[in-house]
């Protein structure tokens, strides 16, 4: 199979524009960034034209998980120093990045500027693209759930802490009653042993059967949780991380890239 281009064409009006895809977690440190990056990167090994949109915009670290050192990111377009084409850059695994500057502060609140600027890029590379992943930040402040509700779909990453799984709820809950989200996808990472994210994915399910599904207006439905697949506790990815690379390049044979090439393939047959 060939490498997907890393600066696709456009694709002529009235065809299929990118199903995009939010990259979400209710507590930080859950590996949400690892799993975007080696998710994009599985992908485009399927074929997929896929970029990785870094939507965390006060605290990018996906410059850091692919060890590139952008002299252009989102900040320059986002202030007219630079254009958007410029910004996009190839990664390592066949895919593109737009990379967002660490540290800002003017962009860790939704302001009508961030808000323009991220809806105008979000309408200018979804014909590009086959998929497009927001990798946001974590909670539930209002920049992180506006780039959610400019998804198609959402996939929370949650690990087997209690922590964890308390604020992967508390997400589920706020996207379910602020934007009537009913279908949401979970991967659950460094489970200890196969079967746990299946466990750990029911016993969300109650709760949002308990206490969310039933005060959402009429009509409206239930909220499912769709497993899209669990990755396990492997010491192949704190190497890689460490590293600066990604898994699935680097220990294309280890456990833990082998369960995100597994949620690839759901993903695509989704």
């Amino acid at each position: 199979m060939t490498t997907p281009s890393t600066q696709p064409q456009a694709t002529p009006a009235g065809t299929r524009r990118a199903s995009i895809l939010a990259v979400t977690s209710g507590k930080g440190g859950v590996g949400k960034t690892f799993v975007s990056a080696n998710l994009a990167a599985a992908l485009a090994r399927r074929g997929e034209r896929v970029l990785v949109l870094d939507a965390d915009l006060g605290l990018a670290n996906l410059d850091v998980v692919l060890n590139l050192f952008p002299k252009i990111t989102l900040h320059d377009v986002f202030t007219g120093k630079a254009k958007l084409e410029d910004a996009i850059l190839p990664a390592p695994g066949g895919f593109s990045v737009l990379l967002a500057g660490s540290g800002l502060v003017e962009y860790s609140r939704l302001t009508t500027e961030v808000r323009d600027q991220l809806l105008k890029i979000i309408e200018t590379v979804t014909p590009r693209y086959d998929r497009v992943l927001l990798d946001t930040g974590a909670g539930i402040s209002d920049v992180v759930l506006f780039a959610v509700s400019l998804a198609t779909d959402v996939l929370v990453v949650a690990t087997p802490e209690p922590t964890s799984l308390t604020d992967a709820y508390a997400t589920v809950k706020v996207l379910a009653t602020q934007q009537q989200r009913t279908h949401i996808s979970l991967i659950v990472n460094q489970v200890g042993k196969s079967g746990e994210g299946r466990v750990i994915r029911g016993q969300l399910q109650q709760v949002v059967d308990r206490f969310v599904s039933p005060t959402l207006p009429e009509g409206t439905g239930p909220v499912k949780l769709d497993l899209l697949g669990e990755i396990p506790t492997d010491t192949a990815v704190r190497e890689a991380v460490q590293k600066r690379q990604l898994l699935l390049e680097m220990l294309p044979g280890s456990a833990a890239a082998k369960g995100i090439v597994a949620i690839a393939g759901k993903l695509c047959e989704s």
